[in-house]
């Protein structure tokens, strides 16, 4: 049965980078380049994701299960980032300021919305985006806080430059504003918007992955073997993390859609914003888009068989 669970999950993850290898023909052969999918990136941040947490919203069936269900998600959120913070605080502290910042980053923070939330839709369901943006809220609060704060403190004292207005007026929390109140209160909306929402929506897998396979594309994987940290990360951010969430799921009694959307955004690799940060906030922006690309594709191999444990 857990072979048999493993290659179901497998299945999933592999039609995901199949799309992202296409992402990868397309950069190398100059159809899709890396400025076109950095425009396309927010397309996909400000439009394509809200739209899918929306459709979850919309589309999911009102219960108190699914309140409960919600409300551990954000509490599993935060608690998971604060563990890793907690965690990750001993190591990397003897690399250069701005890499050991990169570092301690990607091992903390997840690809929750680009490549969990095409992974939970696949895996689980609407049900599964539903909850996934519950995970996706608390990133945000923890990496524009803690997060911003880890990657300017050695340049600031310790000060941190939060944001609170980047926080709340967020792509990945406002449509959880808008949607949570209609889910309560089992509205809906006509077809005439419900249908445009839905096919932008559908987008979000696909989109994701080519956006992925450009970055790939671009990055030089000869650096691991000079980069011996970015397998700790990896070690760090694919297994650790994981297992502490499937413990705390058993532990807890968790499973079901709630469980395999919780251990799937813990189990997923280094976040997107681990490369973003560090450019706008002057760390080695190339060693994060490194790390990402390497942590990313060695999920291959760890992310069905964390969703087969449990």
């Amino acid at each position: 049965m857990f072979w048999k669970n493993v290659m179901i999950a497998g299945e999933q993850v592999i039609i995901l980078y199949l799309m992202a290898f296409i992402g990868v023909i397309a950069a190398k052969t100059g159809i899709f380049s890396q400025d076109t999918a950095k425009k396309c990136t927010n397309l996909l941040f400000y439009v394509i994701t809200p739209a899918k947490i929306l459709e979850s919203f919309f589309t999911l069936e009102y219960s108190i299960e699914h309140i409960k269900g919600l409300l551990i998600a954000v509490g599993c959120g935060l608690l998971m980032h604060a563990v890793a913070a907690l965690a990750i605080t001993p190591f990397f502290n003897k690399s250069a300021p701005e890499q050991k910042t990169v570092y301690k980053f990607a091992a903390m923070y997840g690809n929750c919305g680009y490549m969990g939330l095409p992974l939970v839709d696949a895996v689980v369901g609407k049900e599964g985006v539903f909850y996934c943006s519950a995970v996706i809220i608390s990133f945000q609060i923890v990496s524009f806080t803690h997060g911003v704060w880890l990657m300017t403190k050695d340049k600031n004292e310790g000060k941190s430059q939060v944001d609170l207005k980047r926080i709340i007026l967020n792509p990945g929390v406002l449509p959880v504003f808008v949607g949570l109140p209609a889910f309560l209160l089992s509205l809906s909306l006509p077809n005439l918007i419900m249908t445009p929402v839905k096919s932008i929506a559908s987008m979000n897998s696909p989109l994701a992955m080519l956006i992925f396979g450009t970055f790939i594309a671009g990055t030089d994987f000869k650096s691991i073997f000079r980069q011996w940290r970015i397998p700790c990360v990896a070690l760090f951010k694919l297994i650790f993390m994981p297992l502490a969430m499937l413990t705390a799921l058993k532990l807890c009694g968790v499973a079901g859609a709630l469980g395999t959307t919780l251990l799937i955004t813990s189990a997923a690799p280094s976040a997107n914003n681990t490369i973003m940060f560090a450019a706008k906030y002057d760390n080695d922006a190339g060693l994060a888009s490194q790390a990402v690309s390497v942590i990313s594709l060695i999920s291959i191999i760890t992310l069905p068989v964390m969703i087969a444990l449990l």
